[in-house]
Order: structure tokens, then sequence, then C-alpha cells
């Protein structure tokens, strides 16, 4: 079988690859995600291609440095409807800023995959999920930030759905794993394709 690599230092991601029954290495693809994100906001490119493109620098970026191996690179991006692109939250004064913005309101969850190999893309595909958000009260804002920054402070959209954060909707329409960050089946469905797999 070909050595996999999974370029995140996401725990989400490492439990889903592992609990699917992958065999595959963690390595941090030591990208500037920030000074890339700018770039291509400032191209006019959308949330959609914005996660894609990182997926694809991290993938990449690791692949030439092992080649031969097949390295997973991933990235999520939210969208409200009608508003800004979110990214993690940087404090929890901001976390609370960004809550207070979704509140009542749908957003979309972009979750891109990309597998690189030897310096060039394979594979990817990017899965989209829109997020019904309840109406949040301030006070309900302030008490979940505070409960449960440590854990939301790496999350886009300040939330982690399989614990408090499902508090925070009223509907959720598509794939639970694009929702944590790494759309899993389709990935599963390509490496099965490849026989790094048993079908």
């Amino acid at each position: 079988m070909t050595r996999i690599i999974l370029a995140s230092t996401s725990s989400s991601r490492k439990q889903i690859l592992e609990k699917a029954g992958i065999t595959f290495d963690v390595m941090a693809p030591m990208i500037d995600e920030d000074a890339i994100k700018e770039s291509l906001q400032a191209e006019g490119l959308g949330p959609r291609n914005i996660a894609d493109a990182l997926a694809e620098a991290k993938a990449v970026k690791l692949s030439v440095k092992h080649p031969g191996a097949l390295v997973i690179g991933a990235d999520q991006m939210l969208a409200l409807d009608e508003g800004p692109l979110f990214d993690k939250p940087g404090s929890p004064e901001i976390a609370r800023a960004q809550l207070t913005l979704m509140a009542g309101k749908s957003h979309r969850l972009f979750s891109a995959v990309v597998v690189a190999q030897s310096g060039e893309p394979l594979w990817r595909h990017v899965g989209t999920v829109r997020m019904h958000v309840r109406p949040l009260s301030p006070a309900f804002i302030d008490s979940y930030v505070a409960r449960n920054w440590d854990s939301i402070r790496h999350c886009v959209g300040c939330y982690q759905i399989e614990a408090e954060g499902a508090q925070l909707f009223t509907r959720i329409e598509g794939d639970h794993f694009d929702i944590l960050g790494l759309p899993l089946l389709p990935l599963l469905a390509y490496l099965r394709e490849r026989k790094e797999m048993p079908s």
C-alpha cells in the first residue's frame, strides 16, 4: 500500500480517518494560510475556491517533501448567505461577534479535500453544507463562548457540531463529515478506486 499522510494538525480530521480504519501519518503542512487567503480574496475568489486552493496548497507542499506518498490536504470556509467570510475566531470577543452575526441566519460550510502525490494534485472534492442557526440571545452567546472557548477557538464558525455546538442550530442540510471538516465518503471512494483500501 502507498504511504498516506494527512497534511493537517486538526484532531477532528485525524479522528475521522482513524475511525474509518485508514493507516496514515500526520504532519503539519507549514503554509501561511492567512497570506494565501488574503491573496485569493484580493483576486476575487469565493469561499468554495479558497477552501479548495488551501487544501491543495497543504497537500502539494508536503507531497513535494515526501514523493511517492499520497498526501491529503483539507480546508474549510464559512460564508454567511449575506455577509463576510468567517475564519477561526482569534479571541472570545471575535467569537461573540461572529455568533451574533450568525444568529437567526443560515450559512454555508465549504469543506475541501485534495490528494496530491510528488507535487501534483491527483484528486479533489468540495462538499457544501447549509447550516441554519436559531436566534441566539446575547446572554446565551456570552455563556456559550465562556464555557466552550478552549474547544471552539480552532473552529470555523465557533462550534463543534458533535458537542454543545449542536444547540446553535434548527436545521442542517448536508453531510455530517463535511461539517467536521473532511469529506470522508468521497475520499474513501477515491482510495478504494486506487486500490489503497479493500473494496
